[in-house]
């Protein structure tokens, strides 16, 4: 098998992360140019927590970040993660339970997050109808 060049191994680890994610943040790309072995590990340590595991499937690993990047205030990444969940199994009811739950742990500003994000999941689907 040959080699990759250096841009063809960047291009395919971005590629890659696009797919697997079903987006790619602007940083990455960021920092595939400027340092793409460690972009390659951090894909590594992504892929081993965000896939199914040995217990947990990939909604419930999704469940899971959606409500830390809520409680973090990190509503574009806990977008992404909603909409990760949902092409994974998820439904708007299960994000919604997954955000009510959130209440008792994060308060109302993690509360209020999620519900910002499941709304923008819902206007934007019926902006497609």
């Amino acid at each position: 098998m040959a080699t990759q060049t250096p841009e063809e191994r960047k291009a395919a680890l971005l590629a890659a992360m696009s797919a697997e994610r079903g987006f790619l943040p602007k940083e990455w790309q960021y920092v595939a140019d400027h340092d793409v072995d460690f972009l390659e590990a951090y894909n590594n340590v992504w892929r081993q927590a965000s896939n199914d595991g040995k217990a947990l499937p990939i909604k419930t690993r999704e469940l899971i970040f959606i409500a830390i990047l809520c409680h973090r205030g990190a509503d574009r990444a806990a977008y992404q993660h909603c909409k990760r969940a949902l092409r994974n199994g998820a439904t708007m009811l299960e994000l919604l339970e997954a955000v009510e739950t959130m209440l008792i742990a994060g308060g109302a500003p993690t509360f209020a997050t999620g519900l910002n994000v499941l709304m923008k999941i819902v206007e934007e689907e019926n902006e497609k109808k």
